[in-house]
């Protein structure tokens, strides 16, 4: 296999497809069988949900969709010469030129450089004028080598691994203007703007945008200097350049680095996508934006363009984003306390007692060993009992972060970093006022809205430094936690023992209810909203340490794993002529994925075939999630599956509900494929059959 970029096997010439989707599904397939990636569904999969992201058609007749992937294992360039063309977005019409980039999930730097810079040789006629003149493979793959700087073996590395501020001599040579627009003066000189540009994946987009807005600022003769954010590093612009600028333009899809030294800065945001299509629209948009006092700053906070665009959502979707963001923060605390508490309980190490009030003494049996004992004057249960109690405590300090953690994030996905500090002390106050989990949640909404609102005023320069990390931090500390203290945290305190005594005094029938609606939020969509909004009740419900907690949490995780078994189980055992070869690997390993409480093992399964699969995961996740209640199984640790079972009280009715949930799954998805899909095997065995073919045409 050639170390090339890019082969004379990887390109087509003057080829017809239907659409974009066989575009690029045709692109991955010869990927693949070149041995370049192991799975041309994988790749095609990636590469799509890239292109649904946001189209890569661009002017002039291009294309280049592209994506990072697993199933990709030496970077790649492969390339179709379409007739007739296909649309693929661009404001001017069907695209003939259609590179697909393929990287490694882990591409090295030097590989994504060398990518970034076909992306920058497509802004040049003669590069492209040359691809659709050349009559044979092997011409567009000496093409393309000289752009990416692959013709000569001996050549010194194509790009440094860091990408540089793109300068006026890496674009295309215009001729500067003999007399600039009077639009585009400040103070009766050229406008000075800065700009950033960043894709998704920042291979291509990236580049192509800071070339375009480099080429459109040398042509209208304004002083433009842009700094690429692609995957293979970045050199921020010098802070002198960045002060001096008049405006920054911002044409990022993904949130830009370090964008408080931008702060007060008139701005204009966009898609990169903008910068490639429309860069002197942008150039005029940013000296109008700077000669209008009331025009969009740049948040004194550096609050990221994530969160400025998320203001644009609607209320709902806004607040379910920031709600999400604080969980996804606040887990990582969860799940490693939990588990350290969990590996406490170890019968060689603490046991359970270990979490026992210690006589009179008023502190359980861990803190009165740390308090009383130390590794060279031992306590009579002897070392491992000790070492236990370093777990316990250890992973009880974790836990203490749950609701400070998911106040301080849901602060930050407001208000960026300068909510953290603010969103940490409400979420301390909500918990010295027992208001637990809900308190958080309030705490850092408020916390994140006041730091928002603290920074949204344009200050002097001076002041401007101390924003985020002293005004900011103060005054929506004292704003939010003021008002926790003095009037919302009694109520939620009130609210959240109710509830509490609620859930503990759940038994029968009750218990049973609310264990089949947790598998059903389990089971639903698999890791997204509703499968977090479960999961985060009860992992906050563990600092109860109550047995109604540890049931729920019990739930929950049984019926998480239900979904991968439930595919694994069919897919590899029951009914293997159901499922496609790509569809039985992830089964494999969907058996590991659902032992260990992964959810996310069956996404592969439902995205293919959701009228089929989530129903069959939610009736089963149901089961589960009731059975477990019933039984009473306990779990005191927060994540890890089977593999925590020293945590789980009884085994028994664990491995019970899991199987019952797991093969109910099984045997609905196998129903609902065997008779609703009767055509579905021959479609499978007829792919399968292709499958077999390629595979024996690479070996």
């Amino acid at each position: 296999m050639s170390s090339k970029t890019i082969t004379p096997e990887l390109v087509g010439l003057d080829i017809g497809y239907g659409d974009k989707s066989a575009v690029i599904r045709a692109l991955a397939a010869r990927v693949v069988a070149e041995g370049r990636a192991t799975d041309a569904d994988a790749l095609y999969e990636d590469a799509w949900a890239r292109e649904q992201k946001d189209e890569t058609g661009l002017p002039g007749g291009i294309a280049i969709p592209h994506a990072k992937s697993a199933a990709v294992t030496q970077p790649s360039l492969a390339f179709a010469r379409l007739k007739p063309g296909v649309d693929f977005g661009a404001s001017d019409g069907p695209a003939d030129l259609v590179f697909l980039i393929a990287a490694p999930e882990g591409a090295a730097e030097a590989h994504l450089a060398v990518l970034s810079k076909l992306a920058r040789s497509l802004m040049l006629d003669e590069f492209t004028a040359g691809l659709r003149a050349a009559t044979t493979p092997e011409q567009i793959v000496a093409l393309v080598d000289e752009a990416i700087g692959e013709s000569e073996p001996a050549a010194e590395p194509a790009e440094p691994q860091t990408a540089e501020p793109v300068p006026a001599a890496t674009t295309p040579a215009i001729p500067a203007p003999a007399g600039i627009d009077p639009a585009l003066l400040i103070d009766g000189r050229p406008a000075r703007i800065v700009a950033v540009t960043s894709c998704a994946t920042g291979i291509a987009h990236t580049f192509m945008a800071a070339d375009a807005l480099t080429a459109a600022g040398k042509a209208t003769g304004v002083d433009l200097v842009v700094e690429p954010q692609g995957s293979s590093g970045y050199q921020a612009l010098p802070q002198s350049v960045i002060d001096a600028a008049d405006a920054v333009i911002f044409a990022n899809d993904v949130d830009v680095r370090e964008e408080a030294r931008f702060a007060g800065k008139p701005v204009v945001r966009t898609g990169v996508k903008r910068g490639i299509e429309q860069p002197k629209q942008l150039i005029a948009e940013a000296v109008s934006v700077a000669a209008d006092p009331d025009g969009a700053r740049v948040s004194a906070s550096g609050a990221s363009a994530a969160a400025t665009s998320a203001q644009s959502l609607s209320w709902g979707k806004n607040i379910q984003r920031i709600l999400l963001t604080g969980v996804s923060y606040m887990i990582p605390f969860v799940a490693g306390g939990g588990l350290l508490i969990a590996i406490s309980f170890l019968p060689f190490l603490g046991g359970y007692g270990i979490a026992l009030a210690h006589g009179d003494s008023g502190v359980n049996n861990a803190v009165y060993v740390l308090q009383h004992y130390a590794i060279w004057n031992l306590p009579p249960e002897g070392l491992g009992y000790y070492l236990g109690a370093i777990a316990f405590e250890i992973g009880s300090v974790s836990l203490g972060f749950l609701v400070p953690a998911l106040a301080g994030y849901i602060a930050f996905a407001i208000a960026d970093r300068p909510g953290i500090a603010p969103g940490f002390v409400a979420g301390a106050i909500a918990v010295f006022m027992n208001a637990g989990f809900l308190g958080g949640l309030i705490g850092g909404l408020l916390a994140g809205f006041a730091a928002w609102l603290i920074g949204r005023p344009t200050v002097p320069r001076w002041l401007r430094g101390l924003m985020p990390v002293v005004i900011i931090p103060l005054g929506a500390s004292i704003i939010a936690s003021g008002l926790m203290l003095l009037i919302l945290g009694a109520p939620i305190a009130w609210l959240m023992t109710q509830l509490t005594s609620f859930l503990n005094g759940l038994t029968g029938a009750g218990a049973i209810a609310l264990g089949i609606i947790l598998g059903l939020m389990m089971c639903f969509d698999l890791g997204g909203p509703i499968n977090k909004v479960a999961y985060a009740f009860a992992v906050a419900g563990l600092a109860a340490q109550t047995p109604a907690s540890f049931q729920i949490m019990a739930a929950v995780m049984i019926a998480g794993m239900v979904p991968p078994l439930g595919m694994a189980l069919a897919s590899t055992v029951l009914y293997r002529r159901g499922f496609t070869q790509v569809e039985r690997e992830n089964g494999a390993a969907a058996w590991l994925l659902g032992l260990s409480f992964i959810s996310e093992g069956a996404i592969p399964f439902a995205a293919a075939d959701p009228l089929r699969v989530i129903p069959a995961n939610l009736v089963g996740g149901a089961v589960a999630g009731g059975l477990a209640m019933a039984f009473g199984v306990e779990s005191r640790a927060p994540h890890g599956g089977i593999f925590v079972f020293f945590a789980i009280d009884p085994i028994w009715g664990f491995l019970l509900a899991l199987a019952a949930g797991t093969v109910v799954t099984a045997f609905i998805v196998v129903g609902l494929k065997r008779f609703a899909a009767p055509k579905r095997e021959a479609a499978i065995a007829a792919e399968d059959a292709v499958d077999e073919r390629v595979e024996a045409a690479v070996v």
